[in-house]
C-alpha cells in the first residue's frame, strides 16, 4: 500500500486493524505499510496508551523553551513599534535595553515577532550611485555642521512647506528642523543666528550650491557671513547628493515621519518637526553612533556667536581692495569683477610669481588675477570651496 495514497491518519489506522487481528508478523506488516519497525510499535504503543486519538501528529516544538519570548516582552515590543513605527529591530532592542531591566530578544527574534503581527514591509534596494563618493568622516562634533532644504511639499490648506534642517554631521544631531516660508537670505539667516547662540560656531558648513548657499561666482551673502563669523563654506560637487550622504538619510527619516501624509496647516506641521527632532535626538539608536541617540555623542561648540562680526585682517605681504557696490576691485587700471555678495567687503591679492595674484576673502580663496590680463578674475583650478579631504 503506497504512503502517499491515503492521509497519515487514515494510514496509521488500518495498520492498527490489522496488527490487532494478528495475521501478520510486526516485520512484515510494517514492510507491507512502509514504515520501520520502530514506527510500528511506535503507533502501537501510542494506541495502547490513548486510542485512536493518540495516532494524531504531534508538534515538534520542544516542551520546554527557555527562550521563549513572554507576553510582557511581546506587548514591550509592539507597543513601542506602534510609537515608532519607522524604527527597525536593532532601534527598538537598543531602545529597550537602554530603557528597560533584563534581558531583550535579539534582533532576529524581534523581527519574526513583527512579522507574525504583520508590521514588516519590505523595501525595494536602492542602487548604488557612482560618483565622487561620501566625504571623509567627521571626526569630532561642530568640525561641520550640514544644512539643506528638504523637497517642499504642501500642507493640507495648500500652503508650501520649504523645511530648513541643520545637523552636526559628527554626532547626527539635529540642530533645526524649521518650516521657512521661503528660500531667502532675510529668512534663513536668522534661524542660523539662533542656532549659532544656542550651540556655538562650527569650523565648516557643508552644502549644495542652491540658493540662499551659493551665489553668482559661488559665493552668497549669506556665505559671506558665515566667513566673516569663522565658519568656512564647504560645497557638494553638482548632482552628487551622497557626499552629504549623512544628512540626505536623516531627511529621508524625516519624510517617513513627518510629512507622509502632510498636517493640516504649516503651524502643525511644525509641531510635528518639533516632536520629530526630540525623538530623533534624545530617543532613536542610531546604527553609527553604537545604537546610541545623538544626545550622547553632541556638545556645543566652545566657539562662542559674537555679538559684533570680527573685522576681516589680511598679512601684511597683502594688498587690501574694498569691493565697490557692484562687487568688482580696482586693480592695474582695470575694474575686475569679483563678487556682488562682496560688496563693501575687504578682499585681499596675495602676490604669488609672474605676475599672478591669488584672491582671498578671509581665509577663503576666491581665484586668481594675472597681470598679464587684467580684466577678469580666474577661477581656482578646482570647485570654489571644496569640500576638505583633511
Amino acid at each position: 500500500m503506497p504512503w502517499r495514497a491515503t492521509w497519515p491518519m487514515d494510514q496509521r489506522m488500518q495498520f492498527i486493524a490489522a496488527w490487532l487481528r494478528e495475521e501478520e508478523a510486526m516485520s512484515l506488516l510494517c514492510r507491507r505499510y512502509g514504515v520501520s519497525r520502530k514506527t510500528g510499535y511506535k503507533w502501537v504503543a501510542r494506541y495502547e496508551a490513548g486510542g485512536a486519538p493518540a495516532l494524531v501528529d504531534r508538534s515538534h516544538a520542544p516542551h520546554h523553551q527557555p527562550a521563549a519570548v513572554s507576553i510582557g516582552t511581546q506587548r514591550a515590543i509592539l507597543g513601542l513599534r506602534a510609537k515608532h513605527p519607522q524604527w527597525g529591530p536593532r532601534k527598538l532592542r537598543a531602545w529597550l535595553a537602554q530603557r528597560g531591566d533584563g534581558a531583550w530578544p535579539a534582533p532576529s527574534t524581534i523581527g519574526a515577532l513583527l512579522q507574525r503581527a504583520g508590521l514588516t514591509v519590505s523595501r525595494p534596494r536602492r542602487a548604488r550611485r557612482g560618483g565622487t563618493g561620501s566625504p571623509a568622516v567627521v571626526a569630532d562634533a561642530n568640525d561641520v555642521w550640514a544644512a539643506d532644504f528638504k523637497g517642499w511639499f504642501r500642507t493640507g490648506d495648500g500652503r508650501r512647506c520649504d523645511p530648513l534642517t541643520i545637523s552636526d554631521l559628527h554626532s547626527r544631531y539635529l540642530l533645526r528642523c524649521q518650516v521657512v516660508g521661503a528660500t531667502q537670505m532675510e529668512l534663513v539667516q536668522p534661524i542660523f543666528e539662533a542656532a549659532f547662540r544656542e550651540y556655538g560656531l562650527p569650523r565648516a558648513m557643508r552644502t549644495d550650491n542652491g540658493a540662499p548657499f551659493a551665489g553668482a561666482r559661488g559665493l552668497s551673502r549669506l556665505a559671506v557671513w558665515w566667513i566673516r563669523l569663522g565658519v568656512r563654506p564647504e560645497r557638494i560637487a553638482p548632482g552628487h547628493p551622497e557626499q552629504n550622504a549623512v544628512h540626505e538619510r536623516m531627511h529621508r527619516t524625516l519624510k517617513e515621519a513627518t510629512a507622509t501624509p502632510p498636517q493640516a496647516t504649516l503651524a502643525a506641521q511644525q509641531r510635528a518637526f518639533d516632536r520629530f527632532r526630540r525623538v530623533y535626538n534624545d530617543e532613536r539608536p542610531h546604527e553609527a553612533l553604537g545604537q546610541r541617540p545623538p544626545v550622547m555623542a553632541y556638545m556645543a561648540s566652545p566657539r562662542p556667536y559674537p555679538e559684533r562680526l570680527p573685522r576681516i585682517e589680511y598679512p601684511e605681504p597683502f594688498t587690501v581692495r574694498r569691493a565697490h557696490p557692484n562687487g568688482d576691485i580696482k586693480w592695474h587700471g582695470r575694474r575686475v569683477l569679483i563678487s556682488q555678495a562682496l560688496a563693501g567687503q575687504p578682499v585681499g591679492l596675495e602676490a604669488v610669481a609672474d605676475g599672478a595674484w591669488r584672491v582671498w576673502f578671509g581665509a577663503v580663496e576666491l581665484g586668481w588675477l594675472d597681470a598679464r590680463r587684467p580684466e577678469r578674475m580666474h577661477p581656482i583650478p578646482k570647485r570654489l570651496l571644496p569640500i576638505s579631504s583633511d
